[in-house]
Protein backbone atom coordinates (compact mmCIF):
# COMPACT_ATOMS: atom_id res chain seq x y z
CA UNK A 1 0.00 0.00 0.00
CA UNK A 2 2.21 2.96 -1.14
CA UNK A 3 -0.18 5.69 -0.01
CA UNK A 4 0.51 6.35 3.33
CA UNK A 5 -1.03 9.01 5.42
CA UNK A 6 1.28 11.51 7.26
CA UNK A 7 -0.91 12.04 10.55
CA UNK A 8 -1.77 8.50 11.77
CA UNK A 9 0.20 6.21 9.17
CA UNK A 10 -2.65 4.06 7.73
CA UNK A 11 -2.11 3.06 4.29
CA UNK A 12 -3.95 2.85 1.34
CA UNK A 13 -3.97 1.01 -2.23
CA UNK A 14 -4.81 4.32 -4.62
CA UNK A 15 -4.12 8.41 -3.86
CA UNK A 16 -8.17 8.78 -4.47
CA UNK A 17 -8.71 6.63 -0.75
CA UNK A 18 -6.19 8.67 0.87
CA UNK A 19 -7.37 11.90 0.16
CA UNK A 20 -10.72 10.72 1.23
CA UNK A 21 -9.22 9.66 4.15
CA UNK A 22 -7.55 12.86 4.70
CA UNK A 23 -10.78 14.59 5.44
CA UNK A 24 -10.82 12.17 8.75
CA UNK A 25 -8.07 14.62 10.19
CA UNK A 26 -9.22 17.85 8.68
CA UNK A 27 -13.08 17.24 9.22
CA UNK A 28 -13.45 18.87 6.21
CA UNK A 29 -17.44 17.40 5.20
CA UNK A 30 -17.51 19.80 1.52
CA UNK A 31 -21.37 17.96 0.82
CA UNK A 32 -24.14 19.74 2.15
CA UNK A 33 -27.77 18.14 2.28
CA UNK A 34 -30.02 20.96 0.69
CA UNK A 35 -32.59 20.04 2.87
CA UNK A 36 -31.33 20.05 6.45
CA UNK A 37 -27.47 21.39 5.86
CA UNK A 38 -25.78 18.32 7.42
CA UNK A 39 -22.39 17.74 6.15
CA UNK A 40 -20.72 14.63 4.96
CA UNK A 41 -17.29 13.85 3.66
CA UNK A 42 -18.34 12.18 0.60
CA UNK A 43 -20.85 12.32 -2.13
CA UNK A 44 -22.00 8.55 -1.25
CA UNK A 45 -22.65 9.26 2.19
CA UNK A 46 -24.64 12.51 1.56
CA UNK A 47 -26.72 9.97 -0.90
CA UNK A 48 -27.12 7.70 2.14
CA UNK A 49 -28.40 10.48 4.16
CA UNK A 50 -31.07 11.20 1.50
CA UNK A 51 -32.64 8.40 2.18
CA UNK A 52 -34.05 10.11 5.81
CA UNK A 53 -35.58 12.24 4.26
CA UNK A 54 -37.28 10.25 1.43
CA UNK A 55 -38.56 7.84 3.75
CA UNK A 56 -37.05 5.05 1.42
CA UNK A 57 -36.43 1.88 3.61
CA UNK A 58 -35.29 -0.82 1.10
CA UNK A 59 -34.83 -3.37 3.65
CA UNK A 60 -38.45 -5.13 4.54
CA UNK A 61 -38.55 -8.50 6.72
CA UNK A 62 -40.56 -11.10 4.81
CA UNK A 63 -41.97 -12.20 8.45
CA UNK A 64 -44.08 -9.13 8.98
CA UNK A 65 -43.17 -6.94 6.41
CA UNK A 66 -41.81 -4.09 8.69
CA UNK A 67 -39.30 -1.85 6.38
CA UNK A 68 -35.75 -0.50 7.84
CA UNK A 69 -33.31 2.04 6.06
CA UNK A 70 -30.39 -0.22 6.90
CA UNK A 71 -29.65 -3.68 6.49
CA UNK A 72 -28.23 -4.16 10.30
CA UNK A 73 -31.10 -2.98 11.62
CA UNK A 74 -33.43 -5.52 10.30
CA UNK A 75 -31.06 -8.32 11.13
CA UNK A 76 -31.62 -7.27 14.65
CA UNK A 77 -34.79 -6.84 14.15
CA UNK A 78 -35.15 -10.64 12.76
CA UNK A 79 -34.51 -11.73 16.17
CA UNK A 80 -37.80 -11.17 17.06
CA UNK A 81 -38.96 -14.26 14.56
CA UNK A 82 -36.28 -16.01 15.09
CA UNK A 83 -35.42 -15.87 18.80
CA UNK A 84 -31.54 -15.59 18.69
CA UNK A 85 -29.72 -13.90 21.43
CA UNK A 86 -26.40 -13.81 20.23
CA UNK A 87 -24.98 -11.32 23.31
CA UNK A 88 -24.31 -13.71 26.07
CA UNK A 89 -23.27 -11.71 30.06
CA UNK A 90 -20.13 -13.35 30.81
CA UNK A 91 -20.84 -13.01 34.57
CA UNK A 92 -24.23 -15.05 34.55
CA UNK A 93 -24.37 -16.54 31.38
CA UNK A 94 -27.97 -14.34 30.35
CA UNK A 95 -28.55 -14.23 26.50
CA UNK A 96 -29.74 -11.33 24.76
CA UNK A 97 -30.78 -10.10 21.22
CA UNK A 98 -29.30 -6.57 21.11
CA UNK A 99 -26.05 -5.06 22.53
CA UNK A 100 -27.62 -2.15 24.05
CA UNK A 101 -29.45 -4.91 26.41
CA UNK A 102 -27.00 -6.25 27.76
CA UNK A 103 -24.96 -3.46 28.12
CA UNK A 104 -27.62 -2.12 30.30
CA UNK A 105 -27.75 -5.67 31.81
CA UNK A 106 -24.29 -4.89 33.14
CA UNK A 107 -24.87 -2.63 35.19
CA UNK A 108 -26.71 -5.17 37.56
CA UNK A 109 -23.92 -6.81 38.95
CA UNK A 110 -22.04 -2.99 39.71
CA UNK A 111 -24.51 -2.34 41.99
CA UNK A 112 -23.54 -1.43 45.59
CA UNK A 113 -24.08 -3.72 48.41
CA UNK A 114 -24.34 -0.60 50.86
CA UNK A 115 -27.15 1.32 49.08
CA UNK A 116 -28.63 -0.45 45.94
CA UNK A 117 -27.11 2.11 43.25
CA UNK A 118 -26.21 0.56 39.77
CA UNK A 119 -22.83 2.03 38.00
CA UNK A 120 -21.56 1.71 34.99
CA UNK A 121 -17.96 -0.19 35.70
CA UNK A 122 -16.58 -1.95 38.35
CA UNK A 123 -13.99 0.73 38.82
CA UNK A 124 -16.84 3.47 39.67
CA UNK A 125 -18.74 0.76 42.08
CA UNK A 126 -15.23 0.23 44.06
CA UNK A 127 -14.78 3.86 44.01
CA UNK A 128 -18.20 4.55 45.28
CA UNK A 129 -18.12 1.53 47.92
CA UNK A 130 -15.06 3.90 50.02
CA UNK A 131 -17.44 6.28 50.63
CA UNK A 132 -19.57 3.87 53.22
CA UNK A 133 -16.61 2.45 54.27
CA UNK A 134 -14.25 5.27 54.73
CA UNK A 135 -11.41 3.19 53.54
CA UNK A 136 -8.60 5.71 52.03
CA UNK A 137 -6.07 3.22 50.14
CA UNK A 138 -3.75 5.73 49.07
CA UNK A 139 -1.10 6.94 52.19
CA UNK A 140 0.70 10.50 51.82
CA UNK A 141 3.81 9.60 52.91
CA UNK A 142 5.08 13.26 54.22
CA UNK A 143 1.91 13.53 56.41
CA UNK A 144 -1.15 12.06 57.64
CA UNK A 145 -3.63 12.87 54.78
CA UNK A 146 -5.29 9.28 52.33
CA UNK A 147 -7.11 9.51 49.43
CA UNK A 148 -9.60 7.42 47.86
CA UNK A 149 -6.99 7.31 45.00
CA UNK A 150 -3.60 7.69 43.67
CA UNK A 151 -4.60 10.27 41.33
CA UNK A 152 -5.64 12.71 44.30
CA UNK A 153 -2.42 11.55 46.02
CA UNK A 154 -0.13 12.43 43.23
CA UNK A 155 -1.64 15.80 42.92
CA UNK A 156 -1.67 16.38 46.42
CA UNK A 157 2.35 15.77 46.83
Amino acid sequence: RPYKCNQCKKAFTNNKSLKKHLKTHTGEKPFHCKQCDKGFRDNSKLMWHMKVHTGEKPHRCSQCDKAFLEGSHLKRHMRIHTGEKPYECSQCERCFSDISILIRHRRIHNKCSYCKKNFKNKKSLKNHITMHTGERPYQCDQCDQAFLDNSKLTSHI
